[in-house]
């Protein structure tokens, strides 16, 4: 892509070096924080930019990402290539997976491109795609601005496509150096969590 996303990244402060705490429980040393990124309109644009030129020729019709930080990025690159948006929410009632609610409805035939944030297990993607299997919609690719699994993860439903891909150690907490180091444990979005193990 034409954007250097690292470096942007960086730019921005949204790649951390420390000792974090993941939602999937695991533990790393870098971290994304991705609204560092996304509550910069222009940056966010930018960010986008490679990717709008990747898909202008797909004719596609919306683009779709899950909440929270794949809505703000559906509703960019939809803007970029004269597209519509839509978001797939999390399901009322604490059901697992995700819908689309508030009126939003596909005509069939309808060419989507879907996009995420970060991905690590891409489980926020699969819960967006199993969404999109009620509608009778052609996904087109699925995008996000940064593959954490350095290419390990991929989709049955259509290519991925990712602005940057990184490969960042992640450790169990009973496995992780940092924590045998004593380096403060932090969860983002938060305070730190504890010294050492």
């Amino acid at each position: 892509m034409s954007v250097s996303l690292e470096q942007q990244l960086r730019d921005v402060g949204a790649l951390k070096e420390g000792h974090f705490l993941l939602a999937s429980g695991l533990h790393s040393d870098r971290y994304i924080e991705k609204f560092d990124l996304l509550r910069n309109p222009a940056a966010t644009e930018a960010a986008l930019a490679g990717l709008a030129d990747r898909y202008t020729d797909e004719h596609i019709d919306v683009v779709v990402g899950p909440t929270t930080g794949g809505v703000i990025l559906a509703f960019e690159l939809a803007r970029q290539l004269g597209a519509s948006a839509a978001f797939a929410e999390r399901k009322e009632g604490g059901s697992a997976g995700r819908e689309f609610r508030r009126g939003t409805s596909f005509a069939p035939g309808t060419r989507v491109l879907v996009i995420d944030d970060i991905l690590t297990t891409g489980s926020s993607i699969q819960e967006t795609l199993a969404a999109l299997t009620d509608q009778q919609v052609d996904v087109v690719g699925i995008a996000v601005l940064v593959d954490r699994s350095a290419g390990r993860t991929t989709f049955a439903e259509a290519d991925l496509t990712a602005i940057l891909s990184l490969n960042v150690d992640v450790w169990d907490s009973e496995d992780c150096p940092l924590c045998e180091a004593g380096v403060p444990l932090t969860k983002p979005g938060t305070t730190t969590v504890s010294g050492s193990k």
